[in-house]
């Protein structure tokens, strides 16, 4: 299983406490199958929690361009930020699966994950504990469960990729008096085709909705722009409402299973707006507003909202489909935002000063008051 056993199957004192358990332990407690521990004693390992730097850097409001020039950025693994790092990977990579063909719902649904780690100077150690961690503590309250992992040398890195649950290595469904747990189909089916293309289609009427999948606020510590720029704030976005990822989750992949999402894209590494900009690889553009997002979070700078990774989703819909999705959003009190529109013919995103409802209501405004 690993080449690194040590890291796995070691006691750890990190900042001074001792952990109770192992990664081996928390590993095997969240995977569906089991994996004989080898007897032996183990080292034990001390390290210390790495800090971020501190939070001199601005991000500038007028830069906004030159930082979506930055993009697609490869980013390294934040020490500073395991736990949030990893959660924030976890969602990604299911949010990922939930724009293929066939029919499976989060329930269906389980994880592949592999960590590269053959550094071990002050803070990996602390750092791949945490990690493993909070990734098994945030499955837990999803509900899912490790189909295979593994430690390799490498890194310092981890990834994680969806796969469907095989009908008997589906755990036992546990009753729960404070949650439901994502329910389970009969017979589930996922296909690597995609049921909806990444790339905008050239419909200027259609709608472009934002959903992010998580309540955290929007934080550039540990993300890929500050690595970019070189700065280190010392706040990162903390990805970790489960319950609300399941709500979100259900009712969109319903959407694109029933075929009303026409595209939809990630929101994970890089946030918004680079995720936005790789929609228009097919020659369509977007014009943008996010000043409702801003509103929404209470969050002053729109640099925040356009580059924090908060795990989402963005769709564009049929203008006809507005409504209905907009119900099915509201009954599961899911909060969504429709952005702009695609725009033919120009291959890249456009901030505006405000949405295309704004200006209905400006249109009718101004018809009433042109009546007698």
């Amino acid at each position: 299983m690993s080449e690194s056993p040590n890291l796995l199957y070691s006691r750890y004192i990190i900042d001074g406490e001792p952990k109770a358990v192992t990664p081996a332990f928390m590993l095997q407690e969240c995977s569906l199958t089991e994996e004989l521990i080898p007897d032996g004693d183990f080292p034990v390992i001390a390290d210390e929690t790495a800090d971020p730097g501190p939070a001199t850097f601005i991000f500038s409001e007028e830069k906004i361009q030159q930082y979506l020039s930055l993009f697609p950025f490869k980013r390294s693994f934040p020490l500073a930020f395991p736990g949030e790092y990893s959660s924030g990977k976890i969602a990604q990579a299911l949010i990922d699966a939930i724009w293929m063909s066939g029919h499976f719902r989060l329930g269906d649904l389980s994880v592949k994950a592999d960590w590269h780690w053959s550094s071990m100077g002050l803070g990996y150690p602390a750092a791949f504990y945490r990690s493993v961690e909070q990734s098994c503590q945030y499955m837990d309250q999803l509900g899912i469960k490790f189909s295979r992992y593994s430690l390799l040398k490498g890194g310092p890195s981890v990834s994680f990729k969806a796969d469907t649950v095989a009908e008997e290595d589906a755990p036992e469904e546990e009753e729960s008096l404070f949650r439901e747990l994502p329910y389970r189909t009969s017979n589930p089916k996922i296909s690597r085709r995609r049921k909806c293309p990444a790339s905008l289609q050239p419909s200027s009427q259609d709608w472009i909705v934002y959903i992010p999948f998580d309540s955290c606020d929007y934080r550039l510590g540990g993300s890929a722009l500050a690595e970019a720029v070189g700065a280190s704030p010392a706040t990162p976005a903390d990805v970790s409402d489960a319950d609300y990822f399941i709500d979100c989750y259900e009712v969109v992949r319903e959407l694109v299973e029933d075929g009303v999402v026409l595209a939809g894209c990630t929101v994970g590494d890089g946030g918004l707006l680079p995720a936005l900009q790789s929609m228009c690889g097919g020659g369509t553009g977007a014009d943008v507003y996010i000043g409702d997002i801003c509103r929404a979070a209470a969050e002053e700078y729109s640099v925040r909202v356009l580059f924090a990774e908060v795990p989402g989703v963005l769709i564009q819909i049929a203008d006809s489909d507005y409504d209905y999705v907009d119900a099915e959003l509201l009954l599961q009190d899911v909060a969504f935002f429709p952005i702009g529109h695609p725009v033919p013919g120009r291959p890249r995103v456009q901030l505006t000063g405000k949405t295309g409802i704004p200006d209905i209501l400006e249109s009718l405004l101004n018809t009433l008051e042109g009546e007698d």
